[in-house]
């Protein structure tokens, strides 16, 4: 049967149609139901006995189902929940109090009961009624059919988790052992916005961003991260667990930012789970543990959460938070500041225009139109997914450079390289409907991403978009430069020698390790600049051998080694004294 928009077990309605004259009365049923399941106040109002005794002679069958969105909701499958809670439960089983801030259909708190009979207090809080309804109706129907010798208080609220007194129910249950369990919604504030949701938080700096931060992209946050910390700052001093399924980038964050708030948890645990598999959606996502009421701790322990296959230790470690402890304790005597500065590749907005193939003569556009161009400023292009070889000099596509530095003036275009202009020219539309800012107020066919560094001939490159620290050497095309696109990140050099020493230097294992122990694999943007430049190129040198370098470099001779030596040791001088 079909009640309050969620379905009754066979079980609960055949109990309920028994006990019809009760709901006439809620206090009579309530205390029946309580004494029966141990939830109070299963109905909190006469209207809604009313309702179930209407539904029950009707024996309606009509329901709808929610938007997901709208709640962020992604409920958990019964086998999920049984072995988290019972991995929560080898490890302690001796908790009194469970809540789940977030308990959906509340397949957590079941799972939960029917794994300890010492609990004393169960809590569910939930925003979407028919929720609330299934909930109680699925742990009647557990103590319907299971004969225990005493059941614990329970309450299945129906409210929204932001603005629930967590605070309140902490200190009433300061004395119990606490496991707080759940799968908090795995959307942003900004998604849920957009779909015009009532479900959100009141609008609050929680993470205590800066103006600018706040304002920007770091002002949108992660919904199961705010209810997260509200667990964390009510709970932290009682002794227990928590435990939720949330997205990887909340670990991060949580661990990331327990320097500032150490809250009193240690012994963390993150159990990747298989998100496409449990819930059908691709997101990246595990089951985080950790202890409460303990000396705040600063790592966390990556495992598999099917095979317990340990991956990482990731957290703070020497003052710097890194994704791998080990890796990083081998390797850390790299982690500094590049001599060298890190670009990223041009910047143009306009692809169907500005990047071209060589067909029989011509140059081709995404436009399938064949034109004339002059070959001045015509260069070979490469993009992320062109950096795969050691080494390269050859491009699929071209691109047009239209100036040697940002802002540059560009009306010598159309004094020098006529055909170039009138190409350019003839394709303006394109270029007024660029979106981005920085192209405002700035001269005709404006690019970004550029200067004298662009124009060097060897470049040392990695993929901005993939999860590779592999690094490539490119050298110039018929003594052409070749140019990387703003996915990107490069070095320069005029020298091939040098150039050829720093990505060796790049590719050794020890820098290789480095920066496998910094970089988050799930990461949105892996590779950044921010990143790269804390390759410090003078103890790279330190650490490696000339000997090994001169098998892998071709005709290498000790005088260009030692060159490279000096080098990064007189401009890491030099820029020490710029400071």
């Amino acid at each position: 049967m079909i009640c309050f928009e969620t379905h009754i077990g066979d079980l609960v309605f055949e109990f309920f149609k028994e006990n019809q004259k009760s709901l006439l009365d809620i206090t009579t049923s309530n205390l029946s139901i309580k004494k029966i399941s141990g939830i109070n106040n299963f109905f909190t109002s006469q209207k809604q006995a009313d309702e179930l005794l209407r539904k029950i002679k009707a024996q309606s069958t009509a329901v709808t189902e929610p938007d997901r969105r709208e709640y962020g909701d992604f409920q958990t499958n019964q086998h999920l929940t049984q072995k988290v809670v019972q991995y929560i439960f080898s490890k302690s089983n001796d908790f009194e109090f469970v809540l789940e801030p977030t308990c959906g259909k509340g397949n957590f708190l079941i799972a939960s009961i029917k794994q300890s009979k010492k609990l004393k207090k169960v809590v569910g809080v939930e925003i979407y009624q028919p929720y609330v309804w299934e909930t109680k109706f699925k742990i009647l129907e557990y103590y319907l059919v299971t004969e225990v010798d005493s059941k614990p208080e329970i309450d299945i609220i129906h409210a929204n988790a932001f603005e629930f007194l967590y605070e309140e129910l902490a200190e009433n249950t300061r004395n119990l052992k606490t496991l707080v369990i759940g799968n908090p919604p795995w959307v942003t504030n900004s998604e849920l916005g957009s779909i015009d949701s009532k479900n959100l938080p009141k609008k609050s700096n929680f993470k205590k961003h800066s103006g600018l931060e706040a304002i920007t992209g770091k002002g949108n946050f992660d919904i199961g991260e705010y209810i997260s910390l509200i667990m964390l700052k009510c709970f932290d001093k009682h002794n227990g667990v928590f435990g939720f399924l949330i997205k990887n980038t909340v670990v991060k964050n949580l661990i990331q930012d327990q320097q500032r708030n150490k809250f009193r948890i240690s012994k963390s645990e993150k159990l990747n789970i298989d998100s496409k598999k449990e819930f059908n959606v691709s997101v990246n996502a595990c089951l985080f543990l950790t202890d409460l009421n303990s000396e705040p701790d600063f790592t966390c322990k990556e495992y598999d959460f099917y095979t317990r296959k340990i991956v990482t230790t990731f957290g703070w470690y020497k003052g710097k938070f890194v994704y791998s402890v080990q890796d990083y304790d081998e390797s850390s005597v790299i982690d500094g500041k590049s001599i060298f500065i890190w670009r990223s590749g041009v910047k143009h907005d306009c692809s169907k225009v500005m990047e071209l193939e060589q067909v029989n003569g011509y140059f081709k556009n995404a436009l399938g139109e064949e034109v004339k161009l002059e070959n001045n400023l015509t260069y070979g292009l490469l993009k992320s997914s062109d950096l795969k070889e050691h080494k390269t000099s050859s491009f699929r596509k071209l691109t047009i450079i239209t100036q040697r530095k940002i802002g540059q003036e560009t009306k010598y275009i159309k004094e020098r390289f006529p055909l170039t202009y009138k190409y350019l020219d003839s394709h303006k539309e394109f270029f007024e409907k660029r979106k981005s800012s920085i192209y405002k107020n700035k001269p005709s066919f404006s690019i970004f991403g550029i200067g004298d560094y662009s124009f060097t001939l060897y470049k040392i490159a990695i993929s901005g978009l993939y999860k590779s620290t592999h690094f490539t050497l490119v050298s110039p095309n018929e003594n052409k430069p070749i140019m990387l696109d703003d996915t990107c990140y490069f070095i320069g050099f005029d020298n091939l020698k040098m150039a050829e020493i720093a990505h060796y230097l790049v590719n050794s294992d020890i820098v290789q390790k480095f920066l496998k122990s910094i970089i988050f694999p799930d990461a949105k943007r892996s590779v950044n600049k921010d990143i790269l430049m804390r390759i410090d190129f003078e103890k790279a040198f330190e650490n490696s051998d000339f000997e090994i370098a001169k098998r892998r470099i071709k005709d290498l001779e000790m005088s260009d080694w030692k060159k490279f030596g000096e080098i990064v040791k007189d401009e890491a001088t030099e820029q020490l004294q710029l400071f």
